[in-house]
């Protein structure tokens, strides 16, 4: 009973001096607080699986009145942005490959008059890439479709009579699911699973550098030595940039061998854009060592980049279905780009030119960061 009281007594005295310790770590307590109130408001209101200015094209090979009128009524639903207009398949599949569209609508020449015999038809094009967001845009435009009445058509030449009014007659939408026509899961996941390791991997181990060194007392000797801040950080990161393409390399042969999904596109181009990923990915890791004086707030405080860019980037929930404010937070994030090239690369069999947006934005955002990493360690180096 003693031994129980002693053992007992020695734990609360320990408890109590770490609660001591934590209770006057502000770092620590701002981190406790400020997460749950992060990751609430954006599960309350940041995400959403309801569409919403979903971008969509029109191929209206008619150029009829009751072509437009489905148009309207597809535009009136709310889901929708203003629809580009385009002329061939070819425009559609560029659409759908840089994800500039969703969606495809096409209305054949001979609309009208399938209309007025009550067999009206026209197909849809959809991203089957992310398959819960074609599933919807898909159900959306079937429910307008199912309801589309074409009480009056025009006559097919000058001076015919106007036919009696029709009731409405459902629409028949033929749809079409380009770059994963089964719409698995799996390809959608396993097309950004890279993007989630190298994430994971580049925060977690560039947050603790500096700090760590600090620590330890290493700092020091690292800033005696006549070479710049970014000379530095740029040491600390190709050695890690090399490891992050070891982890690229896993991920592909991982995901070909085992579930037969190997990058549609330019490998070439995957290994190019990865690079201002990575590195921007390093830096954000070092920006919050240079930032934390433990390496306890280290961690605590690179949780929150690692995980919003899981969930605002799009690898997990798609982006185009939130509200324009949290999409353009996620815009800030690398992993938001990187998973723009990795999906048009693996799952829609792109090149190097259709990832030069999101390898220019990837840069820049290292550009950045380097810039604040700079300022930050410029007085530790005076």
């Amino acid at each position: 009973m003693n031994r129980l009281r002693r053992f007992v007594s020695n734990v609360m005295a320990v408890a109590s001096r770490e609660a001591g310790v934590l209770r006057h770590d502000k770092g620590f307590l701002s981190t406790v607080l400020a997460q749950p109130v992060i990751m609430l408001l954006l599960f309350g209101f940041g995400l959403s699986n309801d569409p919403a200015n979903v971008p969509w094209a029109v191929l209206d090979r008619s150029q009829t009145t009751p072509a437009r009128r489905l148009v309207e009524a597809i535009q009136h639903t709310g889901y929708f942005a203003p629809a580009q207009t385009i002329h061939s398949y070819d425009e559609a599949r560029t659409l759908l490959g840089r994800q500039r569209a969703i969606a495809v609508l096409v209305i054949p020449r001979d609309f009208q008059r399938d209309a007025a015999r009550g067999r009206p038809q026209v197909q849809l094009l959809l991203d089957g890439s992310d398959p819960l967001t074609s599933a919807r845009i898909g159900g959306y435009v079937g429910r307008v479709a199912s309801t589309f009445g074409n009480p009056r058509v025009m006559p097919a030449r000058s001076g015919d009579a106007l036919p009696m009014a029709r009731p409405p007659m459902p629409l028949d939408v033929r749809q079409r699911f380009w770059f994963n026509a089964t719409l698995a899961d799996r390809e959608f996941f396993l097309a950004t699973l890279v993007g989630m390791l190298l994430t994971n991997l580049c925060l977690s181990i560039s947050s603790l550098g500096i700090v760590g060194e600090r620590e330890n007392g290493t700092f020091e000797q690292t800033l005696s030595l006549p070479i710049t801040p970014i000379e530095i950080v740029m040491g600390k990161l190709v050695p890690l940039a090399v490891v992050s393409y070891v982890v690229l390399m896993f991920a592909l042969l991982g995901s070909g061998v085992l579930f037969n999904l190997w990058p549609r596109g330019s490998w070439p181009a995957l290994f190019v854009v990865t690079l201002p990923f990575v590195l921007a990915s390093l830096a954000i890791g070092v920006f919050v060592s240079s930032l934390a004086r433990t390496s306890a707030q280290a961690v605590f405080i690179s949780v929150f980049f690692i995980m919003p860019s899981f969930v605002l980037s799009g690898v997990m929930f798609p982006y185009q279905l939130m509200p324009g404010p949290i999409r353009a937070i996620g815009g800030a994030l690398p992993l938001r780009w990187y998973q723009v090239a990795l999906r048009r690369i693996v799952s829609r069999g792109a090149g190097f030119e259709d990832v030069v947006g999101p390898f220019v934005a990837m840069l820049l955002i290292f550009a950045v960061l380097l810039a604040a990493i700079r300022w930050r360690l410029k007085p530790r180096l005076a």
